[in-house]
């Protein structure tokens, strides 16, 4: 039976945008995961995660759809406030699902919902240069914004398919261009997926803010995983980028332990789970 973790004064400090910032300084690297309920979230708070993502991927883990696309703001709201019931010490991180911000203020009634319904210490959105508005304004009255881009599942039919993206220079280019004008219009963290290694590493080194990587080689500053794909639990095929840590080790609890490690090491991602440049 699923017991709430007790918050006291002697727990051990949350962390804050300042510990990420604090991180990327040291050249520490940030481990993240996803988490759509207050069990699993309660096990990856207390093996170290740094971050926990409410992610839209919840459509498919959990709902069995095809796409995220079909996730509404209820559901983010509704998984939102499940995972934060979990919580001690990791940053809550929450999707905006798809169309949620397709305006200004249309976003920022989505994101109002995800912070004070949801719990959501930190909202994330889909999209290069043309959502630099939008983050604008969201960031200007308070609410720290993760910019996601490289692969964007909510794209996925205009896009055709998951593909690797930024593979050619003029790509190559548009994502650089994008990182620089998300960060410049406030954007507090970046998350880049399936991303050459090389490109990665180099948009977060030019970075200020904290660049989360999931399929994007080892040089950025932190990364995440599909905590479904992580325990091995998702049927079919699974990402080239992903391992599974549970092989090997007797419960969910020490794999995410050993997840934990092995981005701190820097020995996930390896070459095994590059997606090449």
């Amino acid at each position: 039976m699923y017991t709430k973790p007790e918050k006291s004064a002697s727990s051990v400090k949350s962390v804050s945008l300042t510990t990420f910032a604090k991180m990327k300084a040291a050249g520490e690297k940030i481990a993240c995961l996803t988490a759509y309920d207050a069990s699993f979230a309660a096990l990856l708070d207390g093996a170290g995660v740094d971050l926990l993502l409410v992610g839209d991927s919840l459509g498919m883990v959990v709902q069995g759809r095809d796409t995220t696309v079909p996730v509404t703001l209820d559901d983010m709201v509704y998984h939102s406030q499940a995972v934060e019931r979990g919580i001690s010490r990791a940053f809550l991180v929450v999707d905006m699902p798809f169309m949620s911000y397709s305006t200004p203020t249309h976003a920022l009634a989505s994101a109002t919902r995800l912070m004070q319904e949801g719990g959501a210490k930190m909202v994330k959105l889909e999209g290069g240069v043309q959502q630099a508005e939008v983050v604008a304004y969201l960031t200007e009255r308070g609410i720290p914004v993760c910019a996601h881009i490289g692969l964007q599942p909510q794209l996925v039919h205009k896009l055709g398919g998951y593909k690797v993206q930024g593979k050619d220079d003029a790509a190559a280019q548009r994502m650089r261009s994008d990182a620089r004008a998300l960060e410049a219009a406030g954007a507090d963290m970046i998350l880049l997926e399936c991303v050459p290694d090389s490109l990665a590493g180099d948009i977060a080194k030019a970075a200020g803010v904290p660049v989360i990587g999931i399929g994007a080689g080892p040089a950025v500053d932190g990364q995440i995983l599909v905590t479904y794909d992580m325990f091995d639990l998702t049927p079919g095929r699974k990402p080239k980028f992903s391992r599974n840590f549970l092989t090997g080790r007797d419960s969910m609890a020490d794999a995410a332990r050993a997840y934990v490690a092995a981005v701190r090491d820097g020995s996930f991602p390896g070459a095994e789970q590059s997606v090449g440049d």
